[in-house]
């Protein structure tokens, strides 16, 4: 936060002030505006700023990054993050947020305002009216009822593009490996493959993200399959489509058109062929063209923001595991545990870590991601240090080190309603630390193989001694006599005689000096202690 005790926003496009209300009406964050914002300008403005929000005019690259030292959220009013290096955010810790439902019923409508143009011919017949003509006879065009709608994909857009394909008495096929049939059947849908949906439909409207999996996802091959007066819509991302490709099946007439509103390169090239077929219909990405639409992104962004900042609620984060809103209250017990968690295992662990694995037994359906995301956190702390690694980029500095992250989900477990293990494991050892709420207290409830019941704050010192008579009384002579005050003491063992595990909550730190003491009694065979914060 700034010195005044304020976050810094830098909104760097226009976006609709009252879209902006959740930030300009909360005197906790201080809003600047700036746009036309590019290069060494650009990663200076963010430099001093706790969250940034574009839309689309504004792009950041890892060099706009160069100085984001305090950077914590760059916001994206709208559906997607291309314009956006999310991998160079990640690096950096910076959550990305988008506005994925805001502009949901405006794309839908264009979808089908591009389709009703196309078939019925309305953009030529206008320019033919324009021009002082009447040719009614040049115009015919075609019903929708009674034909195929193929939608490749059918999330928040697909799926109100589908009900609007439904009410013009269109039969609906949809590729869509995320969509149940629960789903589809609510849609009133047929799921279909992929080869199937480009045979049979007579119109065919792309509605998926670009990923590498999905650019060029419409090509040669796929034109090939379609049918001679088929149509393809396009209001998604313009690389889905191989543009080259379409220019040919366009010119060729292995398609009957197309209705397009997004491109590969935007604006469109003013030379560009898909501006010279009368069988095309072209729009400026209108998506989200609407006072509503803008509105409402602005106001889920500018929402999502607050929530990042204010509440560390980051479910709306792109690159971050998704967990917020009640489900993040409900959770924040646990994942304070799990960093800690993550935080002795590190300290207990000989050696660099090769293998983190984060298990976790309990009632929250989507609280393993998060858990694990946390838990790394506190394993890397003390590698690269704690303003260096946080729950956005915690797998990927953990990756990046070559260590091994397993999750895994748990039976229930007979002793804790909520449970979490993390295990370090480097050249056949590993460290194992568990923890539980009781209640709804954390606490640490095993090390290795012992079972303990220790809070996990404050300074936990952890010792492993011969399990001999005076041992406890003589730590705590040690302790006394440096004036160190023991909150908890807990002793554990496996069997008599052997090798006992003390775990103990002390106030203060110890200093390097009574930690030798420690070492030096002749019983002590390991002495370490963690900072774990209040």
């Amino acid at each position: 936060m700034s010195t005044n005790g304020q976050f810094r926003v830098l909104v760097a496009d226009k976006i609709s002030m009252d879209g902006l209300a959740p930030l300009r009406g909360d005197p906790r964050f201080l809003i600047e505006e700036r746009q036309g914002l590019t290069g060494e300008a650009l990663a200076r403005a963010i430099e001093p700023v706790d969250a940034i929000i574009v839309r689309s005019a504004t792009k950041i690259p890892r060099e706009a990054l160069a100085y984001a030292t305090r950077l914590k959220v760059i916001g994206r009013a709208g559906v997607g993050v291309d314009t956006i290096d999310v991998a160079a955010a990640t690096e950096r810790g910076v959550a990305v947020l988008n506005a994925p439902a805001g502009n949901t019923v405006s794309a839908a409508e264009l979808t089908f305002a591009l389709l009703l143009c196309r078939v019925r011919r309305i953009a030529a017949a206008d320019r033919s009216m324009r021009g002082g003509l009447w040719e009614r006879s040049n115009f015919g065009g075609t019903e929708l009822h009674g034909k195929t709608l193929g939608l490749i994909g059918a999330g928040r857009i697909g799926g109100e593009v589908a009900r609007r394909a439904r009410a013009f008495g269109m039969h609906v096929l949809v590729y869509d490996p995320f969509l149940t049939q629960e789903r589809a059947d609510k849609l009133d849908v047929q799921l279909a493959a992929f080869d199937d949906v480009l045979a049979r439909a007579d119109m065919i409207s792309l509605h998926v993200p670009l990923t590498d999996e999905t650019a060029g996802l419409i090509g040669a091959a796929q034109f090939a399959r379609m049918k001679p007066t088929a149509i393809l819509v396009n209001a998604a991302r313009g690389e889905v489509i191989d543009e080259d490709a379409l220019v040919a099946a366009l010119r060729d007439k292995v398609i009957a058109g197309a209705a397009l509103d997004v491109y590969a390169t935007e604006p469109l090239p003013m030379d560009h062929p898909l501006r010279s077929f009368d069988n095309v219909v072209l729009t400026p990405h209108l998506g989200a063209s609407t006072a509503e639409a803008q509105a409402n992104v602005a106001l889920e962004i500018a929402e999502a923001v607050r929530a990042a900042l204010a509440d560390g609620d980051l479910s709306r984060a792109v690159n971050a595991p998704a967990i917020g809103g009640e489900a993040a209250r409900r959770l924040r017990p646990m994942l304070e545990l799990a960093r800690r968690l993550g935080k002795v295992a590190a300290t207990l662990a000989d050696g660099p870590v090769r293998r983190v694995d984060v298990r976790y037994a309990g009632e929250g359906d989507d609280a393993l991601r998060p858990l694990a995301a946390t838990a790394l956190v506190g394993v890397l702390e003390n590698v690269v240090g704690a303003s260096q690694v946080n729950y956005v980029n915690a797998l990927h500095l953990a990756t990046s080190r070559g260590i091994d992250v397993r999750q895994t989900r748990l039976g229930p477990n007979a002793d804790y309603t909520e449970y979490l293990e993390v295990r370090l494991g480097h050249k056949g050892n590993e460290v194992r630390v568990a923890g539980a709420l009781l209640g709804a207290h954390p606490r640490i409830v095993a090390i290795g193989e012992y079972r303990v019941n220790v809070e996990p704050h404050g300074t936990l010192v952890v010792l492993r001694n011969r399990d001999v008579p005076g041992v406890i009384g003589r730590v705590g002579t040690v302790l006394g006599d440096a004036r160190v005050n023991i909150a908890e003491y807990h002793q554990a063992r496996v069997e008599a005689g052997g090798v006992a595990l003390g775990a103990i909550n002390v106030d203060g730190k110890l200093s390097a000096d009574l930690c030798a003491a420690l070492r030096a009694l002749p019983e002590m065979l390991d002495v370490r202690q963690v900072q774990l914060g209040d």
